[in-house]
């Protein structure tokens, strides 16, 4: 009988640190159908769904508003939670390596005012697209799964 040795055997274990996100798929109609904001970030380029952490005090819905408002540049009205996905990674925290369990709560927005090009500088670009194209640029499944919820549920409005 053979016994095999953990990766991680030897290595100090790392201490485990919840951590709350909230963002959404902000969308409006336009004259071609559906489009959503989407964001890229970080070098080289990924496209994701505006999200940020949820600050002390702060609900999960004002999060997702505000941190819509900040990354995409739009003021946009609460319409419904679409999920909460979750995933571990490591990370620092401060000086100190931990493993992050995030939980991310995407809500469904809908566009009221503003413009992307009013995004915060921690977003290298934010632009409307159409759903279809969103879904392929998009750099995460999971949000991917999220936007096709949130294609479900705005068709569902339309009827």
């Amino acid at each position: 009988m053979t016994s095999k040795t953990p990766p991680d055997a030897g290595k100090p274990k790392l201490e485990t640190v919840d951590q709350v996100s909230s963002g959404g798929v902000a969308y409006r109609m336009a004259d071609a159908g559906v489009e959503v904001a989407l964001i890229s970030v970080g070098t080289p380029v990924r496209w994701q769904l505006p999200k940020g952490i949820v600050d002390a005090g702060e609900t999960p819905e004002a999060t997702a508003l505000r941190e819509v408002r900040e990354e995409a540049g739009i003021q946009t009205r609460l319409l419904q939670k679409i999920e909460t996905i979750t995933y571990w990674y490591v990370g620092d925290r401060g000086k100190q390596r931990v493993r992050f369990h995030k939980f991310v709560h995407f809500f469904l927005l809908a566009f009221e005012s503003g413009s992307v090009a009013d995004h915060d500088h921690e977003v290298n670009e934010a632009r409307w697209v159409p759903l279809a194209q969103a879904q392929e640029m998009l750099a995460f499944k999971t949000e991917k799964q999220v936007l096709e919820k949130a294609e479900k549920l705005i068709h569902g409005m339309e009827q």
